[in-house]
Order: C-alpha cells, then structure tokens, then sequence
C-alpha cells in the first residue's frame, strides 16, 4: 500500500539541507512512498529533481505567520492529502500547533528527538562527557522508521553530475582551468567565524602553492561588503556574496574542487553536491552530530579538546566565550586549513 507523508523542517538552512540526503535514501529505498517537504520558500532548491518528493514553501514572516497563519497553512496542506503520517523533522513551537491539527483529525505524528540532555552534557564546562552523539541525519531517519519505513543511510557523498555551468556563472568566473576554491569563512553565530582575516591568508598561500581561483561565499550585506575587500587584496578570486540566487550557488560549489566552510550551512550545501568540504569547528564540535552528510572527520581543522578543554562550550556556536578570547577559532591557522586542502586535492 503507497504511503505519503507529510514533512516539516522550517529552519536552520543548514539543518534543512541535512534532511535532504535523507528524504533521497527514504525514497530511494521505500518505492511505495512521497514525501510533501513544507519548508522556507526560498530553500526550494534543495528539494528539486527528487523523485517522489513535492515542495510546499510556508511564507512564516507572512501569510503563514502567527496561529491563523498556522491554520491556513493546515487547511491548504490538509487539501493535499490524505497522509499516512507527519513526519516532524524540526520539533519547535510551530511545528507542534501543525502536529496538533493533524492529530486531531486522526493522523499519526512523529517527532524529531534532537537528544537535548545528550548534548547539554557535551558542553558542560564542570563534568564534560566527551563522546560522540547520533548524528543528525540518523535523527531524522529514526522519524521515519518509526512511521513505518525502512531507511539505511550510506553517509556517501553523491556522485557528482556537474551540468555545465550557464553563461552568466561563466562570464562571472571563467573557463575552469585551474582547481576552484570555494571558501565561507562567516556562519550565524560569532562561536563559528573563522572570520575574512585569516581567510585572506588562507587564500593567498592557495594562490602561491597550488595556483587556486578562490571563489568566496556569503550572504548579502555586510558579508558581502566584508568579502568584496577580501577580492581587492587576493587577486584572481570571485565575491559570490549577494550576486547570485541560491540554485546558481549549488550549481557553482558542485564544480569546486574544495569547499572551506565553518560549521555552517556551507558544508551542508557542499554535502548536497558531492563536493569535499574543510570544515573550521570552534565553539562547536562535530561530536553534537551536525558534521555535513558523506563528510569525513579527517577534513576538520580545529584545536583538539586536549589542548582546550573548554571545547566545545556550545552546540550552535550562539553562547559568549568565557575565555572572551575564542582561543577556539584563534586557535586555528591558515596553515592547519591549507594542509587539509591540499591533502584532498593531491
């Protein structure tokens, strides 16, 4: 009997982007199945060309905002069913007044468990229990194991299958003559940024050794102003900050040789395209489960947890040093991250 099921992951940008290797092994493996993904209109990207597997963009700033948006996006996702299950694969406020609709109308729902007392434990600074979490994507497999499929995840990075890119992304990089470098050295939270400093450094010894066109990542506004003066001081690089849309960004790091991310959505978009990232981990620690799907712990570059037994202080990256000296990021050099590139590239 087919099943469909409906499924919820509003925010981070980087934690949606983890569901998305999922959803592909859920329905790869269970033919029988579709998924309906509601998520954040502008994030469309990820889900396309996935058979089986249908978008609903909620617009929570907007037309969906509040209750009454709550229940008029209830009613129109209750027109697309019926679902044999909800999926919720974010486990927030919002999500459990949607669960709670479904469920009154008879409709099975399943929450993400995000193992909250496991990671408060991670980073307690007095009594730390240092040891490695349920990764996140196996989190959100257990939700469908427990509607009812069968879901074994390879953790393998996609083959990649680098369509050419369009004119207007060649006419803003170049023919690809030389390895592509994409390098994102901000994330939302201040525990996670490397910062364009050290990524500046990072870029010219790339340029000097290993004759590398950097290309560097990052929203729209200051981080787009901050990388633009990154460009003036490296020459032969591209700012892709603020001048493309997210499905051109996709399409670019697929055809990276390397991406350098922090521990943020970078990586996560990296994963979704085959493409190796370098990961820079501060405050944070893979160990809460967030490192991007098919990505290997050999790729990070971090100061070990024997040197700096604060670490990690944090599972977001959103709490004050107490040190205030975040010897975590200082702590890493651009030197610790060429060698890692340089690993995967030869």
């Amino acid at each position: 009997m087919s099943k469909k099921i409906l499924a919820f992951r509003f925010s981070a940008m980087g934690d949606v982007a983890m569901t998305v290797p999922v959803l592909k092994e859920v329905l790869e493996q269970n033919p029988d199945t579709e998924i309906v993904m509601v998520s954040r209109p502008f994030l469309k990207p990820f889900f396309e060309n996935i058979p089986r597997l249908s978008f609903v963009g909620a617009d929570l700033n907007g037309e969906h905002n509040g209750f009454k948006g709550l229940r008029k996006l209830y009613k129109m996702l209750k027109g697309m069913g019926p679902f044999t299950a909800v999926a919720d694969i974010h486990s927030v406020l919002r999500t459990f007044i949607l669960d709670a609709m479904f469920q009154a109308t008879g409709t099975k729902v399943v929450r993400l468990d995000k193992g909250r007392k496991a990671k408060k434990q991670l980073i307690k600074q007095n009594g730390k229990v240092l040891s490695p979490l349920k990764p996140m994507p196996e989190r959100y497999a257990d939700v469908f194991r427990k509607i009812g499929l069968s879901v074994s995840l390879s953790n393998q990075l996609p083959q990649k299958t680098s369509p050419a890119l369009k004119q207007a992304e060649l006419e803003l990089l170049g023919g690809k003559n030389q390895p592509w470098i994409g390098i994102a050295p901000f994330a939302q939270h201040k525990g996670k940024i490397w910062g364009e400093k050290k990524a500046t450094v990072l870029s010219k010894m790339l340029q000097e050794k290993l004759n590398a066109k950097i290309l560097f990542f990052g929203g729209p506004g200051q981080e787009a102003e901050i990388l633009d003066k990154c460009v003036e001081e490296v020459p032969n690089s591209v700012n892709l900050a603020g001048n493309i849309k997210l499905k051109e960004e996709l399409e670019i790091i697929e055809h990276l040789d390397v991406m350098v991310s922090m521990d943020s959505a970078n990586m996560h978009m990296a994963s979704l395209r085959g493409t190796t990232c370098v990961s820079v981990w501060g405050a944070t620690h893979h160990y809460a489960g967030f490192l991007g799907y098919g990505q290997s712990e050999n790729n990070i570059a971090e100061v070990s947890v024997n040197e700096l037994e604060c670490r990690p202080c944090s599972v977001f990256g959103n709490k004050p040093c107490l040190r205030e000296d975040y010897a975590c990021l200082e702590g890493v050099t651009p030197e610790m991250v060429y060698n890692k590139i340089a690993n995967v590239i030869e």
